[in-house]
Parts: C-alpha cells; sequence; structure tokens
C-alpha cells in the first residue's frame, strides 16, 4: 500500500482513505470496513453525527466503526468529528469539545483519536479558542492530531498559529475545484495535509449513475442541484467524457478521477465513501494509474473548474 503524510506532525496514512458516512449498520459496513484494513487501507473517516444521517441515533456510524476495529486497532488510523448540531447550528466551544470527544471514545470504544476535525466553524466561538481547547485533548492524550473541515483560509492560518493544524477535510473533485484558488496553495505552504471528501462527486464521477431516475426514491442526492433537471444532463456530458478517456487508459471513471485528485500533491489523501468491499477494490486500482502531462492536459480540457451545473448543496 502506498503511504502518504497528512501535516507535519509525522501522522502516515494510506494513500487512498475510506468514507464511511453512508454506511449502514450492519455485517456487510462491518465486512467491507475489515476487508478494507486487509487491503492495507489506513485512515477510516467518521464523524458523531453520521449514523443520523441514515435515521440512526447520533454517533452511529462511529459505533458501528468501532465494532469493525475491535481487535483491528494498530491497523486503522481513525478521523472522527465534532460540531455539527441539527438545532444548534456548528459548535466549537471548550464545554461542547470536551463533551463531544468523551462521547466518540465510548461510541468508538478506543482509548484515543487519531485525527479529531472540528466539521464546521463555529460563528459564536474564536477558532483560537476551539483549537487551544483541542490543544489541551492532544496534551491529555486523547487525541494525537487537529483537523478542520471546510474552512475559509483566515480561520485556516488562525487555527494554524494556535496549534499546528494535521489536515483540513473538504469537498474537492474533478467537478468540485474551487479550493484550487486560494485553499490547496495555502495548506501547501502551511503544511497541512488535504483530504478531499466527496471525490468521486457522490457518485456521478463513477459512470454508473446513467439517469435520475437511478437514484432510490429515498436518497438524498435527489436534493442536490447537481442532480436535478438540466444540470443532470450537463453534468453526464462530462463524465461520459470522463468515461471515454477512462476506456482509452484501461481503468475505470472512478479510478481516473481519483488518480488525477492523487496527482494534485503528495499531500492529499482521498477518502471515496462506499458500503461495498469491492468497490473498495475498484479504488484503489487508481493507485496503478499513471497519468502523463498529456493526461493531465486532457482531463483539464474535460473537466476545467466550473464545469459542473449547480451547486454543491441543496438551497
Amino acid at each position: 500500500m502506498q503511504t502518504r503524510k497528512l501535516g507535519s506532525a509525522g501522522l502516515e496514512v494510506s494513500a487512498l482513505g475510506l468514507g464511511t458516512m453512508m454506511m449502514p449498520d450492519n455485517e456487510e459496513s462491518v465486512d467491507t470496513i475489515r476487508g478494507a484494513l486487509e487491503l492495507g487501507v489506513t485512515l477510516l473517516d467518521t464523524a458523531d453525527i453520521y449514523g443520523e444521517f441514515l435515521e440512526q441515533r447520533f454517533g452511529g456510524n462511529e459505533k458501528l466503526v468501532g465494532r469493525a476495529i475491535k481487535g483491528r486497532r494498530d491497523q486503522a488510523v481513525i478521523a472522527t468529528k465534532f460540531g455539527i448540531t441539527h438545532t444548534q447550528g456548528p459548535k466549537g466551544d471548550p464545554a461542547y469539545i470536551k463533551k463531544s470527544v468523551d462521547a466518540s471514545l465510548f461510541q468508538l470504544g478506543i482509548d484515543y483519536i487519531d485525527l479529531y476535525y472540528q466539521h464546521r466553524p463555529d460563528p459564536g466561538t474564536p477558532i483560537e479558542e476551539t483549537v487551544g481547547t483541542l490543544a489541551e485533548l492532544v496534551k491529555q492524550g486523547k487525541i494525537r492530531y487537529i483537523g478542520l473541515s471546510e474552512a475559509s483560509p483566515d480561520l485556516i492560518r488562525r487555527a494554524h498559529a494556535v496549534h499546528p493544524i494535521t489536515a483540513l477535510e473538504t469537498e474537492y473533485s474533478l467537478w468540485s475545484r474551487e479550493v484550487e484558488d486560494e485553499i490547496l496553495p495555502l495548506v501547501k505552504e502551511l503544511g497541512i495535509g488535504f483530504v478531499p471528501y466527496s471525490p468521486l462527486g457522490r457518485g456521478f464521477l463513477t459512470g454508473q449513475i446513467k439517469s435520475f431516475s437511478d437514484l432510490p426514491s429515498d436518497d438524498y442526492r435527489r436534493h442536490y442541484p447537481r442532480f436535478q433537471g438540466d444540470n443532470f444532463n450537463k453534468n453526464l456530458e462530462v463524465v461520459s467524457l470522463i468515461g471515454e478517456m477512462a476506456a482509452q487508459k484501461g481503468c475505470t471513471p472512478a479510478q481516473l478521477a481519483l488518480a488525477w485528485l492523487l496527482a494534485q500533491g503528495g499531500h492529499i489523501v482521498p477518502i471515496p465513501g462506499t458500503k461495498r468491499l469491492d468497490r473498495v477494490q475498484e479504488n484503489l486500482g487508481a493507485l496503478q494509474v499513471v497519468l502523463t502531462e498529456e493526461d493531465l492536459l486532457q482531463i483539464e480540457r474535460i473537466s476545467p473548474q466550473g464545469v459542473a451545473a449547480g451547486g454543491r448543496f441543496p438551497g
């Protein structure tokens, strides 16, 4: 397994991680996580709120991950998050953080969290206060490294001045390239790792979704602008071109999209999410895809920044 370093404090992880957000709480998910570990995937990404996305309880996804890594803790680098609430908005005050980290340790069934992210910035709490509290947790041994998610350049700089930030997790893919303007240059300058979530465009870039009706009636993606109406058809045209290039390269569209991300810098570690082990195996095939300068130029022509029709989120 190829590995990469996140940040400058020594955290080393597999070059591709595994996002667990949409995993149902069942034995197939447990088997997928364990299978990924056996294949050499070390970075497992969860969050305290993820269970609620599948109508499970708060902390449910962490409990699933904890069950899967039982007896395998030394194989896993556990990343989880705090700070998203349904009723109070983003939270980052010291009391909330201390309560959240203890709850996550309990749900995961572990003694420490490898990488602890603030899931979304809290406009009501100075980032210096939030990161100061996280730095205390590092000293206490409850967490090893500090991360941020979807933070602005200003917040990243201010946070990093308090305590080294190991990783920033933000959406990045062939159809979500907004981070290239300011975020990617900044994290590279500061020596912060970058962890792209939704690296396959919430599944669209795999080429498996051919029409809106392919999405189950209860699929959350039905509410996202890029999957609706004319936006869907325009985006499908781009995915078709990616598929044609992938066929020429002898790989799948997903592998091409992930290989492109990996080629953007050695500090980048994508975390494609799936509940199926065969998809994990397919995604890992991206590590064997070699992209030439001409390949990268062709991808740029196919999917330049701003190519996606529709916004990233509903509303």
